[in-house]
């Protein structure tokens, strides 16, 4: 049995996380899966977008704590075991959003700690009603300090602040209006509505996506003039493309157009 199935249809790949008895735990073996995973697909230009499920009850339940507590047994009390954890964890966290491909998270049932962080990683997520989020650290004396950079960066402040201080779970309304998911579906509906937007963003030009995915997180991080800088350049290089001067010229002529997306 696969610790990371893979389906392609179309242009789409569909990765489920499958370690249900470990409501998908990040263990070490599954945080290696799903980053070799990530890297090779970032080369396949037939792929355009890319969905991130769990199998089994909850989409999934964080890092593996008992593989944690089994890292306390080396001489150092498990400091360069839960170094090297965490640095593998945010290799991954920034992959999902450097690779070219859009991510879209499907979460349902359970989304926390780590599993909350990997929700607010992806460049989108679709929520099956009922779905809880939580970055529950804190209640088991732990304080959620990497899942915090991907939710800050997704939740307004004070609402981050109390999830991550009080260790309660939000639902799905408030998941939506905090900004941490896109929107939430019946779960009987979950895979149609996550296909379709999936399948949307893939009949896009491929070239322009990539460049929008990556330009998006860049400016992010920079002054308001500089982004403004930083993207009349990216702006530039897009109009550029032969396959974007194909796109207008098609709409003006009122027409499908014919783009290589080989």
């Amino acid at each position: 049995m696969a610790l990371l199935e893979r389906s392609v249809t179309g242009a789409v790949l569909h990765l489920t996380m499958n370690a249900p008895e470990k409501l998908n735990a990040l263990s070490d073996e599954m945080l290696a899966e799903l980053q070799s995973t990530l890297d090779e697909v970032a080369m396949d230009r037939s792929i355009r977008v890319i969905t991130l499920g769990g199998a089994g009850k909850a989409f999934c339940a964080g890092h593996d704590l008992k593989q944690m507590q089994a890292g306390r047994a080396a001489a150092d009390g498990g400091a360069a075991y839960f170094k090297d954890l965490f640095e593998r964890c945010t290799k991954l966290m920034l992959t999902i959003q450097q690779i070219p491909q859009p991510v879209i998270a499907k979460p349902h049932g359970i989304a926390t700690a780590a599993g909350c962080q990997l929700v607010a990683t992806c460049d989108l997520a679709v929520a099956a009603e009922g779905t809880r989020f939580g970055v529950n650290g804190v209640n088991i004396g732990l304080f959620c300090s990497t899942p915090m950079v991907a939710l800050t960066r997704n939740v307004h402040r004070k609402q981050a602040f109390e999830m991550l201080t009080t260790g309660k779970f939000i639902n799905c309304d408030e998941a939506v209006e905090f900004g941490l998911i896109n929107r939430a579906v019946p779960h009987d509906d979950l895979d149609a509505a996550v296909d379709e937007l999936a399948n949307t963003i893939a009949s896009k030009l491929a070239s322009a996506v990539q460049i929008g995915k990556r330009a998006f997180y860049d400016q992010a991080q920079m002054t308001t003039a500089e982004a403004y800088a930083f993207a009349g350049d990216v702006m530039v290089r897009n109009m550029l493309d032969r396959d974007t001067d194909e796109g207008i010229t098609a709409f003006i002529e009122k027409r499908k157009p014919d783009w290589d997306q080989s």
